[in-house]
């Protein structure tokens, strides 16, 4: 066995054992169970072969290398079967073990940084990191709590915008039983119709085109882990079926396959979109709503819990404390008070991006309210009214408006866009930018109303 150990590095805290007597793989031999098992079997030992078959039984993930001085197929065939990873002939293929314990050392490291990072995201998405202690989110809390019990339960989180739904999927995959395995998350409003269905499924080898080889899909991807379909509201119908049949069948078929492939993940969706309403249009399936509303999370917004708002606030002046290397001590009663009466329409999200901003411009101890905008947006806010009237019923000047008379003869909607169009760019300074957001446009379309008033009327 020395004659193999200086060709073996492992790292410090790798447990590499060598064993040439079975009592050695006993497990009330060991006093730390070994990430690589280095077995002589030089001599044909019964015993050690036994000691074998019951190490493997107990200790399946551990890798075992077995040595012999000479080649004996059926001896090898044999260890095999009980468990032995690999099986070399010394001195002769030195080389070759140590090529195969550097292969079980990088999977070693790879599993160790797999266990630290999920320790890591374990904390971070703790329930217990997500702060308040309103009666709202406490109701949302207990029942997210029920949800991780079953792995394979299907969950609808529900929200605004900047609630915190990507918080909750995470902490409801990171605190449950499957934490180890794969949690994979896509923005479905991000990607086109075509790709979110080869995103999400996958695509078999000349599928299409661009089809040069298999891809596997999310679903696959995730493996017992989790899948995160945020903003589900925005997936077509065509989608929503095939959906449908993976969330009942857990199976679903690649693009362009002919095989199901089982789905063993956890389905956890997320909107910030009335899906009833959307099913009454018929722009949402109902059976994949009520499939999909097993365990529903609704995320309260942050109007509905300003009591929460002293320890979010707390909580991010606290971070950016630590991230920015600053020692500001916390906000004035009257910044405080100035962050209770505003409505939040952003919810957590934009609190958190007012602190932030707030703390950046302070330079003393303590933000006030000077640091937002809030009161000063309320006082004088913006007025960009388009009046279409008789110059005896112009407003007054200080208010920011413009007058636009149609001759009946010329008063098609074709016309009017192009003459409010004009209108409004004169009033402004021809700023095409500033011209399209006062009438709710996008650029390329105000291009269009421009050349051809026609070509504007759809967007």
């Amino acid at each position: 066995m020395e004659r193999v150990r200086r060709y073996i590095q492992p790292a410090d805290d790798m447990h590499l054992k060598f064993v040439s007597s079975p009592h050695f793989l006993s497990g009330r031999a060991m006093f730390k169970t070994p990430d690589l098992v280095l077995l002589d079997v030089t001599h044909d030992n019964i015993m050690m072969r036994s000691a074998l078959g019951e190490f493997s039984s107990q200790f399946p993930d551990v890798p075992i290398l077995a040595m012999a001085n000479d080649p004996d197929h059926a001896v090898a065939v044999e260890l095999v079967k009980l468990g032995v990873s690999a099986y070399f002939i010394v001195p002769g293929e030195q080389r070759k073990i140590s090529q195969q314990i550097a292969m079980v050392y990088n999977d070693w490291i790879a599993k160790k940084k797999k266990e630290k990072f999920v320790e890591l995201q374990q904390v971070v998405y703790d329930f217990r990191q997500i702060i308040g202690k309103s009666p709202l989110l406490k109701v949302t809390l207990d029942r997210a709590q029920k949800v991780i019990r079953n792995s394979t339960v299907t969950v609808l989180i529900t929200g605004e915008t900047g609630t915190g739904k990507e918080l909750f999927a995470r902490a409801i995959h990171y605190n449950g039983k499957n934490r180890n395995s794969p949690f994979v998350d896509i923005a479905c409003s991000a990607l086109p119709e075509t790709l979110l269905e080869s995103e999400l499924f996958g695509y078999e080898r000349g599928a299409f085109t661009d089809a040069k080889e298999r891809k596997i899909g999310l679903f696959e991807l995730a493996g017992d882990g989790s899948i995160f379909l945020d903003e589900i509201g925005d997936i077509s119908l065509a989608t929503q079926s095939k959906l449908l049949k993976v969330i009942e069948d857990r199976s679903m078929r690649r693009v362009g396959g002919v095989r199901d492939v089982p789905v063993r993940a956890r389905v956890i969706a997320a909107t910030s979109v009335d899906l009833e309403a959307k099913m009454r249009t018929g722009e949402f399936r109902k059976d994949l709503y009520h499939r999909l509303k097993i365990l529903p999370l609704e995320l309260p917004p942050l109007r509905e819990r300003k009591e929460d708002i002293p320890l979010l606030c707390r909580s991010f002046l606290d971070s950016f404390n630590r991230e920015y290397n600053k020692k500001i001590r916390g906000l004035t009663p009257h910044a405080l008070q100035i962050l209770m009466e505003h409505d939040w329409e952003g919810n957590v999200r934009e609190l958190k991006h007012s602190i932030e901003r707030a703390f950046l411009l302070e330079e003393s101890d303590w933000i006030t309210e000077h640091d937002f905008d809030f009161e000063s947006r309320k006082a004088a806010p913006v007025r960009r009214n388009v009046v279409i009237n008789k110059p005896e019923s112009l407003p007054p000047k200080e208010v920011d408006t413009l007058m636009l008379l149609i001759p009946l003869d010329r008063a098609s909607l074709t016309e009017v866009q192009r003459m409010l169009a004009q209108k409004v760019l004169e009033h402004i300074g021809s700023n095409k930018a500033k011209a399209a957001k006062i009438l709710g446009i996008s650029r390329p379309r105000l291009d269009r109303i421009l050349r051809n008033p026609r070509d504007g009327i759809e967007e």
